[in-house]
């Protein structure tokens, strides 16, 4: 193994070169971890899970502050949240798509259903236990508050974030 600055190369030998140095072969991650170290079955759904809400917690955060800063004061509320939607579900494409690349998922529905399930119920309970003591309201007071056809947007947003791990990882030319 050798090591240049801040990144260790782990060599493997392979055939020599023109020179008669073996050349070096960089190892992926998944090579480099052992096999008992690396996590598997339930365990890493629920990492993927985890890192996906967070992924998508943090999108929404970023774009809940630039909807509220900027486009709020140009538009109505109501418009702000609408036009928020498309960003929102494209950052979820995105996390999505890098958190099955990352956590090397297979293509199987159930498990890419599960890790949206998890990052759902993630949501719910930062939704139920933070933001709503935070703002004063009980669920069924921001319910009542909500508008009849803007409310229903982030319910939709929900649904797409559960079921997002599973339509990127989809191959529709079969």
């Amino acid at each position: 193994m050798a090591k240049f600055g801040n990144v260790r190369e782990w060599e493997k030998p392979c055939s020599p070169d023109v020179i008669g140095e073996p050349t070096r072969h960089a190892m992926s991650i998944s090579e480099k971890t052992p096999d008992e170290d690396r996590p598997s079955g339930l365990v890493q759904v629920l990492k993927a899970g985890a890192v996906y809400f967070l992924i998508a917690l943090g999108a929404g955060f970023v774009l809940e502050v630039i909807r509220l800063e900027v486009v709020a004061l140009h538009f109505s509320a109501r418009m702000a949240q609408v036009m928020e939607i498309p960003s929102h579900l494209l950052a979820m494409i995105i996390a999505a798509r890098w958190v099955i690349d990352r956590f090397t998922l297979p293509p199987f529905p159930g498990i890419r259903l599960t890790v949206g399930f998890v990052a759902l119920s993630l949501w719910l309970v930062m939704e139920w236990i933070i933001v709503l003591p935070f703002h004063g309201l009980s669920l069924d007071e921001y319910l009542a508050i909500q508008d009849p056809v803007v409310g229903t947007l982030p319910i939709g947003a929900l649904g797409v974030l559960t079921v997002m791990p599973f339509l990127v990882g989809y191959r529709w030319d079969r």
